[in-house]
């Protein structure tokens, strides 16, 4: 991944360093179960922990030779623990140390993700609560339809994020698992107490049957839910582009001192950070079907998705990192208008609460369909600017027959349309 769309823990998380690290302490905490089982001597699993080191230019130019990184690895190693390294991975093979650490990777890619999550949330909370009661039109088919508030769309990405929260966790769970099981995973040669004792240091559960690598259903579905998450992430930043559109304008990212939103026109305040997450998000979401591809890998194993899992663990990982990240700093300075609110709530004289006239005449002993027809044929013209809703359903005979002034006038009453807003708050923030 660039540096531009990266932050500095998770980036470090996926360095080489790190990586073989993760190896060292594999095959250590190994060393040191076969100790206890006897299979090497003590002083040996001693020596790897007390020489065991690496370089990465090493492992490299050794790699170039062998053709192997695993092999190149443990030479590297072997170079400085000395003839007790030759108890060094015994009875296992390259995947129960790929695999296990890919596990390790990822559950610490997901403890900084739900930690990401939860700053997001906790945004969204504080400005859901300062705009419960903003009142704003909500819109289908991008066409204003009744009254809400803004608040309620902000409590609406809260609970969102909330699930994807839950499913991720969830994620986190299924995927920490480690295989040190050997060769199509029969522990013919190593013993299934070494595989336990490494999982428990690591922070980890012993995968219950991984033939020779952990199963790819688990990785297909953690990358399933970075991918949900991503396309949270693009509804709330699509939902901020459409407000922020001139003709709109209810809300619009923070546009800091000295920042310019045009090479070519000094007027420009663009929504660059939404649109940024926008393109960020499908960056993610592509890396779920590659996968999903991988599960089906031939007999006890292959290394079809080895090459796939190196691009797409770190790439998804710290895109969608950085997009959390990005996106919690969006809503915290979220410029917020509610005046434009109301004006674009009044724009169609009316027309929002369509639906109050049509129930209120079907109370009245009018049909449904002669209601509708009654309620449309005066708010079409307002569609047309020849009036205001209101004045002309209190002209229009059929519709006065029915119904007084002063009962048209009481449909009209926002008020109305908020009195649930504290019970769905209720519902959102509660648990």
């Amino acid at each position: 991944m660039i540096p531009r769309y990266a932050r500095p823990e998770m980036t470090a998380l996926w360095a080489p360093e790190t990586k073989f690290q993760i190896w060292l302490e594999i095959e250590a905490h190994a060393c040191d179960a076969m100790a206890e089982l006897g299979v090497v001597p003590k002083d040996a699993a001693k020596a790897v922990w007390e020489r065991g080191k690496f370089e990465v230019a090493r492992i490299d130019e050794i790699e170039a030779e062998v053709k192997h990184d695993v092999i190149a690895f443990l030479t590297n190693v072997s170079e400085h623990v000395g003839l007790e390294a030759r108890f060094l991975h015994q009875g296992m093979t390259s995947s129960d140390v790929l695999d296990t650490c890919l596990s390790v990777q990822l559950t610490r890619a997901a403890d900084i993700l739900i930690d990401d999550l939860d700053g997001l949330l906790a945004a969204l909370k504080k400005r859901a609560l300062e705009h419960k009661m903003t009142v704003c039109i909500g819109r289908s088919h991008g066409i204003h339809a009744e009254p809400t508030t803004f608040g309620l769309k902000l409590a609406q990405a809260y609970a969102e994020f909330a699930r994807n929260r839950e499913r991720f966790v969830a994620a986190r769970a299924d995927i920490a698992t480690c295989a040190i099981s050997g060769a199509v995973g029969t522990f013919a040669n190593i013993d299934p107490h070494v595989e336990a004792h490494v999982a428990t240091k690591l922070g980890l559960t012993s995968e219950p049957v991984s033939t020779q690598v952990i199963p790819r259903d688990r990785h297909a579905m953690f990358f399933a839910t970075l991918a949900v998450i991503a396309s949270s992430v693009e509804r709330l930043a699509t939902e901020i582009r459409h407000l922020q559109r001139t003709e709109v304008l209810e809300a619009e990212e923070y546009f800091s001192e000295g920042q310019k939103g045009s090479s070519a026109m000094p007027h420009k305040r663009n929504p660059v950070l939404t649109e940024n997450l926008t393109g960020l998000a499908r960056l993610v979401r592509s890396h779920a079907l590659p996968a999903m591809e991988n599960v089906a890998l031939w007999h006890e194993r292959d290394i079809s998705h080895s090459s796939v899992e190196r691009m797409i663990g770190p790439d998804a990982t710290i895109t969608l990192d950085f997009a959390l990240a990005r996106l919690t700093g969006v809503i915290e300075k979220l410029v917020v208008y509610p005046e434009n609110m109301q004006k674009n709530l009044d724009q169609l004289g009316g027309l929002v609460h369509s639906q109050r006239v049509l129930l209120a005449l079907t109370q009245a002993g009018v049909s449904r369909e002669d209601a509708y027809r009654l309620v449309q044929r005066n708010a079409m013209p307002v569609w047309r600017g020849e009036g205001q809703f209101l004045d002309l359903l209190k002209s229009d005979k059929e519709v006065s027959a029915a119904l007084s002034d002063a009962e048209l006038e009481s449909l009209f009453n926002l008020d109305f349309h908020l009195k649930h807003v504290d019970t769905i708050f209720s519902r959102v923030f509660s648990a």
